[in-house]
């Protein structure tokens, strides 16, 4: 059973219990943009009671359901390794895939929904960014976090100055997530009409794994890893200021 207030924000009851994230994405409230706020007002912006929602919520112990990998135990250089094979080798793969995709059906069905070109456009944003994004966190911020857990970080984090940088970082997660939202509205929740070919009916349904996928990777970095790493810099001794 969950221990679960109106007040414990939506970050901290995935964390503590991944599984709920299930729930939420059934009840269309936002795990990973929004996870830092209170279980009261997510329900309040999705016209929810919150009591119905904790009682959800505390039964979700009992359900039968798969295990979620239990990020919250993970050190640092796990998390940050988590992250990449599961999520970042998937962004690489997948976006790739989808490029195609969305060029073949709008070209194929553009005339007969329109929505697919504004569909396009919100794609090249999202994948330009989060390309880059992910590039970023490859290449300098995720090594950053590891050297965290290994004596004096010092020398690498003089070169990256990680506190405005992981704001900077989960900046970018928001702007995901407007593109994430823009996916909804613009395929009526992932549901190809009925006369919708193969092509345009998977590319639908990769779509709503890119979103499940997305939302549980910037859930782990904003309320997990990130949560983590602050709490090492902030008990990183701080160098003492030399004297004349």
């Amino acid at each position: 059973m969950l221990n679960v207030t109106a007040e414990t924000t939506i970050g901290d009851i995935v964390r503590t219990a991944p599984a709920t994230s299930r729930l939420f994405d059934s009840l269309k409230i936002d795990f990973c943009c929004g996870g830092k706020k209170s279980l009261a007002e997510s329900c309040k912006e999705r016209g929810l009671d919150v009591n119905t929602v904790v009682t959800m919520l505390s039964a979700i112990g009992q359900m039968d359901a798969a295990p979620a990998t239990d990020v919250d135990g993970m050190t640092l250089t796990e998390l940050c390794n988590h992250i990449q094979e599961t999520h970042h080798a998937y962004l690489r793969e997948e976006l790739s895939r989808l490029d195609f995709m969305t060029r073949k059906v709008l070209a194929v069905h553009g005339e007969h929904e329109p929505r697919l070109i504004e569909l396009r456009k919100v794609f090249e944003g999202f994948q330009a960014e989060m390309t880059t994004h992910t590039d970023e966190e490859d290449e300098s911020v995720f090594p950053a976090i590891c050297e965290l857990e290994v004596g004096d970080a010092a020398e690498r984090t003089s070169k990256l100055d990680l506190v405005s940088t992981l704001k900077k970082m989960e900046n970018e997660h928001d702007s995901a997530g407007q593109a994430l939202e823009k996916f909804h509205d613009l395929t009526d929740n992932f549901t190809a009409p009925d006369w919708a070919c193969n092509t345009f009916r998977a590319l639908y349904d990769a779509l709503k794994q890119l979103d499940a996928n997305t939302h549980q990777h910037i859930h782990k970095e904003n309320n997990v890893l990130f949560p983590k790493a602050r709490q090492q810099l902030a008990a990183r001794p701080q160098p003492v200021p030399a004297t004349t």
